[in-house]
């Protein structure tokens, strides 16, 4: 009797302490018995059963035998996960993957799981991803990962599958949160994911380079003014122009040549010719659109002239935008708006006020403007991601310090590419450590 008393809180505790081996050691296997167990009284008591078909009435009463019971769907397939259990249902006629995603909450709690949701695969299959603990309280990604060129696994979903940065598929994205935020964490997250690949980092950091400029040893360019910013972007739509004539020259569209070996981007060139993918990182945009002066707005015009462009056209030339502020609206001025617009991708940290949340997803989904404003203050890293398709996801990016990202970026910091554009924008590196600048001025004392 001790001894199974001991066995009991010993499970307590690690449900508490690591939930993570609880899932793994015990939680999975119990998770599996209720589901099998409970799934056909859980789906009707959730309103998932359809009424026997006629047929099978009329079978039964010829038969003489019992009243067939509803039918719940069919299970196609029980995985377990490292996170919780992936459900594949067979919908019966008659029924919708939406009335599955009413059910979900129903389902979590029938099925005493954390979290549950759904997502349509096919028409009548539908997936129900369920997680056995709050896999967002304590990141931790796992050791394989799904890797493809210019795709970065940046953070984890609530539904414990791995959220990516895809820049083939949604080439430019929008960043929005608040201070302290965690803002900054994903941006590490993100660079710290790109220093591996074949691509060049462009940085535009306006806070005196604080952000990125420990970096600097994987970066191709790096601008920490407005200045010099307009000058960087400036540079890359020259470079956008180059690319285009390249691809032009190398289109190969004579008529002996198959349709999908024509080429109208970086990755239809053979890659002895492909140029090297450009990676724009903005870490306050907000910064780049306000003036002060006619001298300023004219500067301020010409950089988001600059970024409008790239956007709109960069995406075929390998230069993707990645701009992360606190807000991108309407009052920084003319072109923000249509500069938001390009910027596919969307996340959203903690905002101060729901005006913020709107703008980034006020287009897209009413419910992830909700879910935006309801990140709580001591949730650093929570954000909401989502696309111009609508669907949205809460995530949270692993906790990377500065010294982890500048030990990955200076690891690989022999993949950074020299682009004869940016040479001049080249950040430069002491080959000591320079000396700290006194931030009080030295005054005599006289006794």
């Amino acid at each position: 009797m001790v001894v199974l008393v001991l066995v009991v809180a010993a499970v307590g505790l690690l449900r508490w302490r690591r939930p993570a081996w609880y899932w793994l050691t015990f939680g999975v296997t119990l998770a599996v018995l209720r589901v099998l167990v409970r799934y056909g009284s859980v789906m009707d008591a959730c309103g998932l059963t359809v009424p026997p078909s006629r047929w099978r009435l009329a079978l039964a009463r010829a038969a003489n035998r019992p009243m067939p019971e509803p039918r719940p769907p069919r299970i196609l397939r029980l995985r377990p996960t490292r996170t919780g259990l992936v459900l594949r249902l067979k919908l019966r006629p008659g029924q919708d993957a939406f009335d599955v995603a009413a059910a979900s909450d129903r389902l979590r709690h029938s099925f005493s799981m954390y979290g549950v949701t759904s997502r349509e695969l096919r028409s009548g299959v539908v997936e129900v991803r369920m997680t056995g603990y709050d896999v967002l309280k304590r990141v931790q990604m796992p050791a394989e990962t799904d890797h493809r060129p210019m795709r970065v696994p940046v953070a984890m979903r609530e539904d414990g599958s791995v959220h990516y940065r895809d820049y083939r598929a949604v080439p430019h994205a929008l960043t929005l949160g608040a201070t302290e935020s965690g803002k900054s964490v994903y941006q590490r997250n993100l660079v710290a994911g790109l220093a591996p690949m074949d691509v060049a980092l462009v940085g535009i950091d306006c806070k005196q380079g604080v952000e990125l400029f420990p970096l600097a040893r994987r970066f191709s360019a790096l601008a920490d003014d407005p200045d010099t910013a307009a000058e960087v972007l400036e540079a890359l739509v020259v470079r956008m122009g180059h690319v285009y004539q390249l691809i032009r020259s190398q289109q190969r569209i004579t008529s002996d040549v198959p349709d999908a070996e024509i080429a109208a981007d970086i990755w239809d060139l053979p890659d002895d010719l492909r140029p090297v993918p450009v990676v724009v990182l903005v870490d306050e945009v907000a910064e780049l659109a306000l003036y002060a002066s006619k001298e300023e707005e004219k500067r301020r015009d010409r950089i988001i002239t600059a970024l409008v462009r790239l956007a709109q056209l960069g995406r075929a030339a390998g230069i993707y935008l990645e701009i992360c502020g606190q807000r991108l609206g309407s009052e920084l001025g003319k072109g923000i708006t249509m500069l938001r617009a390009q910027l596919t991708g969307r996340t959203a940290h903690r905002v101060n006020d729901e005006t913020s949340a709107n703008m980034a997803f006020g287009d897209i989904s009413p419910d992830a403007v909700l879910a935006a404003i309801q990140i709580p203050a001591e949730t650093r890293g929570i954000a909401i991601a989502g696309d111009s398709s609508g669907g949205w996801h809460r995530i949270r990016a692993p906790h990377t310090s500065l010294r982890q990202a500048v030990n990955i970026c200076n690891r690989h910091a022999d993949r950074t590419p020299d682009l004869p554009e940016l040479a001049p924008f080249r950040p430069a590196l002491p080959s000591t450590a320079a000396e700290p600048v006194p931030l009080v001025k030295a005054s005599s004392i006289t006794v």
